[in-house]
């Protein structure tokens, strides 16, 4: 059914000479549309940024705050990786509060997992072949995303894929005796990631490598190989690196870091669904159809042929990688999209082994389906993203425009290209079609629909009306009921995040600018006339807060306190 990518044209002479190079340029084009723009996002984003700004502004580099309180939900690495990059970055601009400089860790991050992905498939493929493999997991929408966010998952990935490419070599090393074997060093890396691993997010990494291993030691009942990757050697090295912050945090949060991460935030993962995220088994099959697009043209095809080759040792390292982990995150009750990401490197060198397969002209009728499925499922994707990209707009922003709707329907020709190429067997060409509507939805996207969403922008429409109506010595502004990250992250640390009464008590106590959410403001008002204060409304927005999904109204007031209130003499 497929046609072998060609061997002999201009482009695969420069993925020869330059594959890093070309994927760099490849994954920036897709990557950088919207990473200098977009506001900080909520809610994870500005969580993480703040508290990496605090750390900056406080000088203690151990301990993780949110305003006030402790943040101990994850480690302290992706701060750290924050924390750096701004303070090289403040060194020549001297600013911190820019949101894109707390994403270069993500930008770096997802790059180093795309050329770690090309590296691993270096171990059972040709440079044509993990070309494929890195630029497949490059331009999925979700590592897109994660890409331009201030989060931890694109440097978490980079550990999975460098931990897993030398985890895959001792696997082959062990079933080719001509393979040369690993080197200490090498293997000294593949530990180090692992424990930067777990200095990004914990025990997932632990996980990811974990049922890896007990997938493939079940499957082939043997586990000798594993003496090749020297565990008394990595593992003191994984202790050493990550040992220092564990025993610091312990000592600087008297145990309460153990307990929350581990004890609240982990294990209630584990137990149900956190914070409304709980969803039913199949909700990552469901969810791959946007998340691994424009992949997503190549995956049914790629596991029927995998399937067909999972006697081969790389073939069923893939599989043992990919279906492990996928069975394991749809068993936890507690799903994001993004949990899923550590399996998609797999899923991505899988479908750059079939794409270079030989036409299959003898294929049974069950694989001869797949690729149609496969357009079917690549076609949706296509239309979900163009769909939100017209419909969006319409619905919480300036409506659309003829540049919009233009720039979606080349997208949309380009996948139906895509579509038409891989039923023909061009898969060749089907990838290139593929790609170059990734990158015209993306931009599409980015730059044409999400700054016509002005009813999403409310932390930043809310940071520019205290801008406008803040005096020179006024005290932090306080927030009720709108208490979103990013509205900290663009006001400052010492904003105060609270509800209707504790505005009221704080206003009265120091004055000031309080930006009250219509649900508070009955409870704000009242609670001031009986601290004998004021409020003097100024300004006024309205928005839809997308982190609770419903519409908000918010009112700026000047607040009085009762010893500022000043008596008109009587006549």
């Amino acid at each position: 059914m497929n046609q072998a990518v060609p061997e002999t044209n201009r482009v695969t002479a420069l993925i020869r000479r330059r594959p890093l190079v070309l994927l760099f340029l490849l994954c920036l084009v897709a990557w950088l549309p919207g990473f200098f723009t977009l506001p900080p996002l909520d809610r994870d984003e500005s969580r993480f940024a703040q508290a990496s700004k605090q750390m900056l502004e406080t000088g203690n580099f151990i301990d993780i705050r949110f305003g006030v309180e402790p943040r101990y939900k994850k480690p302290v690495g992706i701060y750290w990786l924050q924390a750096a990059a701004t303070a090289a970055v403040s060194a020549v601009t001297g600013e911190r509060g820019r949101i894109w400089t707390y994403r270069l860790p993500s930008l770096a991050g997802a790059f180093a997992a795309v050329a770690l992905a090309f590296w691993c498939a270096s171990a059972f493929m040709g440079v044509e072949g993990a070309f494929l493999s890195a630029l497949l997991l490059g331009l999925t929408l979700m590592l897109s995303i994660e890409a331009k966010i201030a989060k931890t998952d694109a440097v978490l990935l980079a550990t999975v894929v460098g931990s897993q490419a030398v985890l895959l070599r001792a696997y082959l090393a062990a079933r080719d005796p001509d393979r040369p074997p690993l080197t200490r060093t090498l293997v000294l890396l593949g530990w180090a990631a692992f424990a930067v691993g777990i200095l990004i997010k914990g025990p997932v990494v632990v996980g990811v490598c974990g049922v890896t291993v007990l997938a493939l030691v079940l499957w082939d009942r043997e586990w000798r190989w594993l003496g090749r990757l020297q565990p008394l050697w990595g593992l003191g090295l994984a202790l050493l690196i990550v040992l220092p912050w564990l025993v610091a945090i312990a000592l600087q949060s008297h145990g309460a870091f153990y307990e929350q991460s581990l004890g609240h935030d982990f294990g209630a993962k584990l137990a149900g669904g956190q914070e409304t995220h709980g969803e039913p088994p199949g909700y990552y099959l469901l969810m791959t159809t946007a998340t691994f697009w424009p992949a997503t043209l190549f995956l049914i095809p790629s596991v029927g042929a995998a399937i067909t080759r999972r006697r081969e040792p790389a073939v069923r390292f893939l599989i043992a990688w990919a279906g492990a982990n996928w069975l394991l995150f749809e068993a936890v009750p507690t799903k994001l999209p993004h949990y899923i990401l550590p399996a998609y490197p797999a899923l991505a060198m899988m479908a750059a082994l079939f794409m270079l397969e030989p036409p299959q002209r003898d294929a049974s009728s069950w694989r001869r389906f797949l690729p149609i499925a496969a357009v079917v499922q690549f076609l949706l994707g296509m239309a979900v993203l163009a769909g939100l990209a017209i419909v969006l707009p319409i619905r919480y922003g300036t409506g659309t425009s003829l540049d919009l709707v233009a720039a979606a329907a080349v997208a949309a020709l380009l996948a139906i290209a895509a579509a038409v190429f891989m039923l023909r067997g061009s898969v060749g060409a089907a990838l290139a079609a593929a790609a170059a509507c990734a990158l015209a939805t993306y931009a599409t996207l980015t730059l044409e629909a999400m700054p016509r969403l002005d009813q999403f922008l409310v932390s930043p429409r809310l940071a520019a009306m205290v801008s406008r109506h803040m005096h020179p010595g006024d005290p932090a502004p306080v927030l009720a009921g709108y208490t979103e990250p990013s509205a900290m992250f663009l006001l400052g640390t010492e904003t105060h995040l609270t509800n209707g009464r504790g505005a009221a008590e704080i206003g009265a106590a120091q004055g000031g600018l309080a930006a009250v959410e219509n649900g508070q403001r009955p409870t704000f008002l009242a609670h001031l006339a009986e601290l004998d204060a004021e409020a003097a409304p100024l300004d006024a927005l309205s928005g839809f807060n997308y982190s609770q999904g419903r519409p908000v109204h918010i009112t700026l007031y000047r607040v009085t306190p009762p010893h500022q209130i000043t008596t008109p003499p009587p006549e």
